[in-house]
């Protein structure tokens, strides 16, 4: 009773604090600080065209020009000072103060400039006689409070008005800077069609330099915006607008917008002397026009997926003289935003001031908590602010209300309360870790498909299919086709053992080490696995509440802990069952109601579909580089790799097989599970599909704040009716308790079976269900902690993070019971072996190399079956006694 009055004191918390509250506007603008005034310059009223960035929490601006006066005949005066913008915290307290006593080599101006971890990198720029190729490094000195100059390897040829941006290496932790048009010479008809770029992991070799890189196949620009940001697939650069002066000597305004792929450039096809490519597939894509043309502006990533631009030129200096005369103030006042997954364009409200020539820089890491500064604005061609300004994404709540929350609350009761329920029913441990055997096949079978379901398919994959297409389709299709193998290959040995633990099995087959290491990765990738099925919840609830993710976590991990350390497996198996339906229900209805909200109907849903390939599900590509890409091949080995480790070597599944009475039922539960999987996941990627489509269809509705992998719950926010959408959060979450309770009961079994037990430190049942419930809530506890530090990063995807855990502790395990199963010649010794080789190449793999995540799970089977079987063939055969614990040792009787 106490508990469940907790829980509905909880959703009265709920309704009191999370009403209906929209935000009015996408960006909120405030004055941050003024620009000094610089003694040695006449005009005292703001600079303009600087090399602006943040390093060590510290803004610099450096160089720029000052205008003599107002009118059309003033002069532009190029200066050499550094500005840098020093944060003081004190007791909560944040203030500023400016330094000013530095300078740069010369004056110089309209260059470009990115904020990297080394420091500001100033590239290109000019003077009133010339343009430069000069590259330049400032780093602030935090502890001497002074900036440190350092020269970098000069542009190809020299150049100003350019954009530049860098992408960052995730592998190495540094990155590359691309530049992209401007002028070589003082006049626009050298404006340039380029990209080059600038490996930092490079810096300290001999051939650090630029690289030319194979251009847009559109028009020589300068003044282009460029920016970098996630697509949903890969980070690239993107080029915008710009203007360009046709062959008739007029200046045109460019609306044409193209995204560069990185990954997909092979500079080994790219001829620079003619500008042929020859590689399979174009880096370069052509994306949706803007609204207008826009030169010099201000742009910069926000969250995971948006770009906005902040105002810029739209043609007025070209008609500055008209301007003037009919007492216009300058360019256009409104911002707007760029979605690159559904690639449209919405308006993205007013701005204060007109900001050209000048850099938007993010002070922080966080793309979406940390402000967007933006410092050294030109208002129109003759006019210039001092003003240094800070903006700030909104984040909007969702229409959450009374009646959602009372569900969610109700709900989340009644889960608690079946554990409770079967915590009465557990008398040893054989009731706690199996449930005394007495599960029935299809609830056995059921809790499998929900133990695989989990929020990570509830949330993750409709995530991917928003972002990508239905490639991964494939992967959970394989999960079907090896059903067969798990119940002809493996089945039998589990049941032949009678298993707590499925690494019992190892133990006989090789050795007690092989037991306890196989058992200590399976813990690790547990406790890995929580993190995930709490932070992918914990994203719904932030994004309809007050309360923050990590909040959220701490809540869903405490309610976790205290619902599996009461009530077992039992308890366990069937709120799983419950889940099932809840979460296939919930899909069904999301998948019909956005589809409803289309225009069009089903069938606007299909053409919009069709139209950006939404369903393609298949890539033909055995290339030399498919390894890194999905192709069907990648999918298909990838996704027999990641679904042979939990069915054949995974604790929290191998106990369902063990918890029904004997193998025919077990056989059926596996196939229960089997057929649960295709409606699934046609429900699921289908729901992923429909956000595309509908988020397509309406752009306003997107929320720059939210994270790729939060697009449905922000859907459930905002679109589902009262009460169904609290109905479907509130499955969301019993589905990631009932996960998370799984890999707590099955971790603390294994701890128990494989650590304890054999050593004889318990002598009694009640001491063993004792240390069971406490070993549960201690396991809960680390994967609450780790799901904090995910929430802290900036995780462009959950389920390609899954995917690296699933492989790194799941794939040696694996491979140690296949070397079990299918050689006879394997020995303990080698096995070890070949397990600890495969962790380590795989995590080599992961570090060093480029090979698709798909295929890490593979890779860590193959690599220690490889591994175990020579290193078993160079040491002594083992005298062991096998029989009955190999594929070819098992009597038939046992296999059919």
């Amino acid at each position: 009773m106490k508990l469940l009055s907790c829980l509905i004191l909880l959703g009265v918390f709920f309704c009191i604090f999370g009403g209906n509250v929209f935000a009015e506007d996408i960006l909120k603008w405030s004055q941050l600080s003024e620009l000094p005034v610089s003694p040695d310059v006449e005009n005292k009223w703001g600079i303009a065209g600087s090399f602006v960035g943040v390093n060590n929490d510290a803004l610099i601006i450096a160089g720029g020009v000052n205008i003599s006066g107002q009118d059309l005949e003033s002069e532009k005066l190029y200066n050499d000072n550094i500005h840098v913008l020093v944060k003081k915290v004190n007791k909560d307290k944040v203030s500023y103060h400016w330094i000013s006593d530095f300078k740069l080599d010369k004056p110089m101006a309209y260059g470009s400039s990115v904020s990297t971890d080394s420091g500001v990198i100033c590239i290109g720029g000019k003077d009133a006689d010339r343009t430069y190729s000069d590259v330049f490094l400032l780093r602030w000195n935090k502890e001497k409070e002074e900036i440190e100059q350092h020269t970098l390897p000069p542009l190809p040829q020299p150049c100003a008005y350019s954009g530049a941006a860098v992408v960052v290496n995730d592998k190495e932790e540094s990155g590359k800077v691309y530049v992209a048009g401007g002028i070589t010479e003082l006049n626009f008809e050298t404006t340039l069609k380029n990209l080059w770029s600038l490996d930092l992991a490079s810096m300290n070799d001999k051939g650090f330099k630029w690289e030319q890189v194979l251009p847009w196949p559109g028009h020589s620009r300068a003044f282009a915006i460029v920016t970098a940001q996630h697509n949903g697939i890969d980070d690239c650069v993107y080029v915008m607008s710009g203007r360009h002066k046709g062959e008739g000597g007029d200046i045109e305004l460019l609306t044409d917008v193209y995204e560069f792929t990185p990954k997909l450039y092979n500079p080994e096809k790219f001829d620079i002397e003619n500008g042929s490519y020859t590689g399979e597939k174009s880096p370069w894509k052509k994306r949706s026009e803007m609204p207008r043309g826009i030169v010099a502006g201000t742009s910069i990533p926000v969250g995971q997926s948006h770009i906005f631009i902040v105002s810029g030129d739209d043609g007025s200096q070209f008609h500055l003289k008209d301007m003037l005369k009919d007492g216009r103030s300058g360019f256009t006042k409104e911002a707007f935003s760029y979605h690159t997954i559904t690639d449209r364009w919405i308006n993205a409200g007013p701005i204060p001031a007109n900001h050209l020539m000048t850099n938007a820089v993010r002070w922080g890491s966080d793309m979406v908590n940390d402000p967007i500064i933006i410092s050294g604005i030109q208002i129109n061609p003759q006019s210039l602010s001092p003003k240094v300004w800070q903006v700030m994404p909104v984040k909007s709540m969702g229409r959450f209300g009374f009646v959602d929350f009372s569900v969610i609350g109700l709900y989340l009761a009644a889960m608690v309360g079946v554990g409770v329920f079967f915590s009465f029913r557990n008398k040893n441990s054989d009731d706690y870790f199996r449930g005394g055997q007495r599960i029935p096949w299809f609830v056995a079978g059921l809790s499998i498909f929900a133990t695989m379901l989990s929020s990570v398919t509830f949330v993750a994959i409709p995530a991917k299919a928003f972002a990508t297409n239905w490639v991964y389709f494939m992967v959970n299709m394989t999960a079907i086709a090896i059903t067969p193998l798990v119940i002809l290959l493996f089945l039998p040995f589990f049941r032949k053992i009678d298993a707590t633990s499925a690494y019992e099995y190892l133990e006989k087959r090789f050795n007690r080490l092989a037991r306890l290491f196989a058992s200590a990765s399976f813990v690790l990738f547990q406790i890995g696995r929580m993190a995930v099925v709490m932070y992918l919840p914990a994203l719904a609830l932030a994004a309809i509440t007050p309360m923050s993710e990590q909040q959220c976590i701490l809540l869903m991990g405490l309610l976790s802990i205290i619902y599996c350390t009461m009530g077992g497996l039992q308890a366990v198996v069937w709120t799983d069952t419950i889940q099932s339906f809840v979460l296939l229900g919930g899909a069904f209805f999301s998948l019909v109601f956005i589809i409803i909200q289309i225009d069009g109907g089903i069938g606007g849903f299909m053409a919009t579909a069709s139209e950006h390939s939404k369903f393609h599900m298949v890539n033909w590509d055995f290339s030399s580089t498919s390894f890194i890409t999905t192709a069907l091949w990648v999918v298909v080995l990838g996704g027999i790799g990641q679904n042979l480790v939990p069915y054949a070597s995974d604790m929290a599944v191998v106990q369902r097989y063990m918890s029904v009475p004997d193998m025919t039922r077990a056989k059926r539960a596996i196939w229960t599970n089997a057929v649960a999987i295709l409606p699934a996941s046609i429900l699921f990627f289908g729901v992923g599909t429909a956000l595309f489509v509908f988020y397509a269809h309406n752009p306003e509705k997107l929320d720059p704040t939210f994270k790729t992998d939060a697009i449905f719950p922000l859907f459930i926010s905002r679109e589902l009716p009262i009460g169904i959408a609290g109905l479907i959060v509130a499955g969301i979450f019993a589905a990631a308790q009932s996960t998370v309770s799984t890999s707590m009961n099955s971790t603390s079994t294994a701890l128990v079976t494989d650590f304890i037990r054999p050593f004889n430190l318990i002598r009694t049942e009640k001491g063993f269900l004792r240390l069971g419930r406490v070993l549960t809530a201690v396991l809960g506890i680390l994967g609450t902690l780790l799901a904090l530090s995910f929430a802290a990063s900036d995780i462009k995807s959950l389920w390609d993070q899954f995917m690296k855990i699933l492989g790194l502790f799941g794939g040696p395990m694996c491979g140690l019971f296949c070397l079990g199963i299918f050689t006879t010649r394997t020995n303990g010794l080698g096995a070890i072996i070949g397990a600890v080789v495969g962790a380590i190449g795989l995590f080599l793999v992961q570090k060093y190399t480029d090979v698709h995540f798909l295929l890490y799970a593979s890779i860590g089977v193959a690599l220690c079956f490889i591994f175990g079987y020579v290193a078993s063939l160079v040491l002594p055969r083992s005298k062991k006694l096998i029989e009955g614990l190999t594929i070819y040792t098992l009597q038939r009787s046992e296999i059919s």
